[in-house]
């Protein structure tokens, strides 16, 4: 059934049209139709626990034509949107009614129920993050924590969250979410437990949580992780992976590396990766592009881009300076 955009004003009946999506989990197509976006927008999902996938999805439109929006899959889970763009005077629906209009506010957190069909007046440019969480992820959190199971989010229609935790993470993200090929894995797995925790703990009642042993790995333990991770530097492993070489739960293994080496996994594997790429570059006649696929990074851009970052110059300046040292000393 099509749409006769011109009738409707303000809160007017809308005519539900599209298909109807199976596929569980928002982000990726469902994402796309729930926007309706011309091209699937770029997602990243993360299976660090059990029985849960993670994912976020960034979608913007600056110039989208007036339409109501898709579903979402009715399930279980929730959405937490970072909203990057103001979108005043928001028209929301649920159960197939206009329930609310909204002044959605740029940089604040929405929280959705996926178990209300909800829906949205697409008529303005929109930028947003959508962090899909289900509650078995949430749960799994709990369970690492040795607390009671989450109660339900306070998912108020058009009330948002001033959550500076949700724009960091976010924003870290986005970087990733444009690069996916730049992507440090460990990062991602890393980040997503962080949001998912954050999620669970501040809006999610998970309060009663058991103190655990903060000691870190044993000397045996540190030195296999360590051995596994300089093994793959270029980041195939999961955190999901590692951890269970040790019998541990993903937060517990991060908490206890991180005690152990005083960095988390993926700030390790980077400084690892940079150290592999300066004994490469003393090596005559690799080229830059070379080292960076050697050394675990995607390409050239993305080896000048940590590089600069930990060592305070360029491969390149880093790489002339040592071997005029060197050729002073012969």
């Amino acid at each position: 059934m099509s749409l006769n955009l011109a009738r409707f004003r303000g809160c007017a009946a809308w005519k539900m049209h599209g298909p109807v999506m199976r596929q569980t989990g928002f982000y990726g197509e469902n994402a796309r139709q729930f926007c309706r976006l011309a091209q699937e927008p770029c997602s990243l999902i993360t299976r660090s626990l059990r029985n849960a996938e993670i994912a976020v999805t960034e979608t913007r439109d600056d110039a989208p034509a007036r339409s109501l929006s898709g579903g979402m899959p009715l399930e279980d889970s929730f959405v937490v949107s970072l909203k990057l763009y103001e979108y005043p005077s928001c028209e929301l629906w649920a159960h197939g009614k206009c329930v609310t209009k909204a002044d959605i506010r740029a940089g604040a957190t929405y929280l959705y129920d996926m178990k209300t069909d909800l829906r949205f007046v697409i008529n303005k440019p929109f930028h947003t993050l959508h962090f899909y969480l289900p509650r078995s992820a949430l749960n799994g959190i709990a369970e690492q924590f040795h607390a009671p199971r989450v109660g339900e989010l306070p998912c108020e229609l058009g009330v948002g969250h001033d959550d500076p935790v949700v724009r960091h993470i976010g924003g870290a993200l986005q970087q990733a979410l444009r690069r996916p090929a730049e992507a440090n894995r460990l990062f991602i797995d890393h980040a997503m437990l962080a949001i998912t925790a954050h999620v669970a703990q501040t809006y999610g009642g998970l309060r009663a949580i058991r103190a655990l042993a903060r000691g870190g790995l044993t000397p045996r333990q540190a030195k296999q992780a360590c051995e596994m991770l300089d093994a793959d530097l270029g980041g195939t492993l999961t955190l999901k992976q590692i951890a269970a070489e040790f019998g541990l739960s993903v937060s517990h293994f991060s908490r206890a590396f991180r005690t152990s080496t005083g960095l988390p996994p993926h700030q390790w594997l980077l400084r690892q990766r940079v150290k592999a790429a300066k004994q490469l570059m003393t090596v005559a006649g690799l080229s830059l592009s070379e080292i960076a696929i050697s050394a675990g990074f995607a390409n050239q851009s993305h080896l000048t881009k940590v590089f600069s970052a930990l060592v305070g110059m360029s491969p390149a300046a880093w790489r002339r300076e040592v071997l005029d040292v060197r050729d002073g000393q012969t």
